[in-house]
């Protein structure tokens, strides 16, 4: 090879050389961007020590100015006490961040709670500063990620060492910088009548059962709280209020000058347990501030092995069979959900056949967490035994109702008592219905061939027989809604099912010692071969009987708007052959209903989307919202 030929190539070699250094060098310059695909990118938006054990990006940043990244991989304990005596470049607010995620995830990594209760006492410096500074913005992230620490450091802190139960009491408690000194109110541990005890933190219960799980974003820690009775208490706002009730309950930690308390090591906290029915805001430094609740674990916990649900078919079949074992507190089978409020309109619930009360759930859930209803609604239900015959069940309904509205407002003060809606599904609604009659003696006339004032027995006995066969409109029932109601009866009850169920239903011994005294004293008063012959509910609803022809005939009072929900199932079917499998459309409807609206849908169709947005759509229109 010549040397000018041999030049030539090293010059090409050399050219080549520099130009694939120059394309390796375009590949990976020391400062460029990447790609990410979108879940990559998303992730990276939303990183936190919440959403697992990445840090957010202003901590990331701290550490990185600080030269402590590596440091914390290894030694995480001194890096959190090095950031908290200060960095002198940084703002406090980005420090007290830092701080709060740090110490969340090495009190995570590493089980010390201290460092929960220190992550929750910065959070508190960042979001509450004091000296005039200003909170972050509400379009930082790091403000709802300082609340959401905040409030899960206060529900971990106070974690008892079995892992599960929250322990809230005054004491001192450690912090890896000094001490946090809690005092406590103990009458904020009251509700009403009874005591709340045995915590549970919401965040970590999983709930089943309900379609929507509600929490309303605010401070604190959201707890679900069992109660125990204040034996001696008597306060019949909370008399009605079953034992097992589980109550959504928010423990606020208020920290006194915060920055000062970080800089010395000794806090002074004070403890404060807030109820739905006590307060949903917190004043805080002049500013009012929303608490965190979550009622839909309250109500799952309430349900949670429930004897409600195995009272469903032993209800039916024993007309004697009682919910709850304090007969005189709930004689007349009327509870609510929580202590009765005035100013807020009662919604009665009325269950239907071999069910209970805890069929509402779904609706309940969604109703009671309706802000545009809360506050305006509280929430009952009357519960019985579904065998016993209607107007029986009737009268206990009606007389309870009146009982207890005497009892809570005897002297009638309270307008939101007298403005009372009744929602009934299936048997239930015809239970409603009896509400909003009247029936005049078109009941008895029916059942007895010797006219009512003529029948020859006790006062005690007549009394009893007038609550069961005679109705007058509750004056407090302002609006009724049905809901898969057989007004002229259910053809599943008239069938060989209903009629075999019907004959293993025992009846309530009240009920069948006054029909001897009725059929004893007046032997041609009523055609019955013997006690046992008393039509059960599922005979009253067979379409063919005496009484559904009487029950159907009698109107809805003027004046009482009647709304109606019906199910069906078969839609595509002729109209006149609609039915939900247990009530056809024809028994359903009714004239003159306010409104009546078509669920595709089985019979038990409460817990139906559709269904509870009309329900919804129902009592707001009551409270004039459109």
């Amino acid at each position: 090879m010549s040397p000018n030929v041999r030049s030539l190539f090293k010059k090409g070699a050399l050219s080549v050389f520099i130009l694939a250094l120059f394309v390796l060098l375009g590949c990976a310059t020391p400062v460029g961007v990447g790609y990410l695909d979108r879940e990559e990118s998303h992730r990276k938006l939303t990183a936190s020590v919440l959403t697992g054990s990445t840090l957010s990006a202003p901590t990331m940043q701290i550490l990185n100015r600080t030269g402590l990244v590596g440091k914390f991989k290894s030694q995480p304990a001194e890096v959190i006490a090095t950031i908290h005596k200060g960095v002198p470049t940084e703002d406090e607010t980005d420090r007290f961040f830092a701080l709060a995620e740090l110490s969340f995830l090495y009190a995570w990594q590493s089980g010390d709670r201290s460092y929960y209760l220190a992550s929750a006492m910065y959070a508190y410096a960042l979001l509450f500063p004091g000296g005039g500074a200003n909170a972050p913005d509400a379009f930082d992230p790091r403000f709802r990620t300082a609340v959401d620490i905040y409030n899960l450091g206060i529900a971990e802190g106070f974690t008892a060492p079995d892992g599960t139960t929250i322990d809230l009491k005054e004491g001192t408690y450690r912090l890896p910088f000094g001490e946090l000194v809690v005092s406590a109110d103990p009458d904020s541990f009251r509700w009403s009548s009874y005591r709340l005890v045995r915590f549970a933190d919401v965040s970590r219960l999983s709930l089943r059962g309900l379609r929507n799980e509600y929490r309303w974003p605010g401070i604190g820690a959201a707890l679900v709280a069992s109660t125990e009775y204040v034996s001696g208490v008597a306060d019949p706002v909370s008399a009605k209020v079953p034992p097992g009730v589980k109550v959504p309950v928010t423990a606020f930690v208020r920290v006194r000058d915060p920055e000062a308390g970080l800089k010395t090591g000794k806090l002074r906290g004070r403890l404060e347990l807030y109820t739905t029915d006590s307060a949903t805001t917190v004043t805080i430094g002049g500013r009012t501030v929303p608490l965190e609740f979550d009622l839909s674990s309250a109500l799952a916990s309430t349900l949670e092995g429930s004897k409600v649900y195995s009272m469903e078919t032993k209800g039916f079949f024993s007309g004697n069979l009682l919910l709850f074992k304090d007969e005189k507190r709930f004689k007349e089978s009327v509870f609510f959900m929580s202590p009765y409020r005035p100013g807020r309109i009662p919604v009665v619930m009325i269950h239907g056949t071999a069910s209970s009360s805890a069929r509402w759930a779904q609706m309940l859930n969604e109703l009671q967490n309706d802000r545009r209803l809360w506050g305006r609604y509280q929430f009952w239900a009357f519960t019985y035994n579904t065998g016993n015959p209607i107007l029986y069940s009737g009268g206990l309904l009606t007389e309870g109702l009146k009982e207890v509205v005497r009892g809570l407002d005897p002297d009638g003060a309270d307008p939101a008592l007298k403005n009372m809606v009744i929602i009934g599904h299936s048997q239930g609604g015809m239970l409603t219905r009896l509400t909003a009659i009247d029936s005049g003696t078109r009941f008895w006339d029916s059942a007895s061939k010797v006219p009512f004032d003529k029948i020859d027995v006790s006062p005690d006995t007549r009394e009893m027989l007038r609550k069961s066969f005679i109705y007058t409109p509750l004056p407090f029932v302002k609006r009724v809604v049905f809901i898969s109601t057989p007004h002229r009866g259910s053809y599943v009850a008239g069938g060989w099912i209903g009629r075999f169920a019907g004959r293993f239903v025992s009846l309530p011994f009240r009920m069948l010692d006054v029909m001897k005294e009725v059929v004893s004293l007046n032997p041609k008063a009523v055609d019955l071969r013997s006690l046992k012959a008393i039509p059960k509910s599922t005979e009253n609803m067979d379409p063919n009987s005496q009484f559904v022809k009487t029950f159907s005939s009698i109107p809805i009072a003027p004046g009482i708007p009647a709304h109606s929900i019906i199910s069906v199932e078969n839609l595509s079917a002729p109209k006149e052959k609609w039915t939900d499998g247990v009530v056809k459309y024809e028994s359903a409807h009714i004239d003159d209903a306010a409104s009546e609206l078509i669920v595709h849908s089985g019979h038990s169709t409460q817990s139906e989307p559709h269904t509870i947005e009309e329900v919804r759509r129902i009592l707001l229109l009551h409270i004039g919202i459109q």
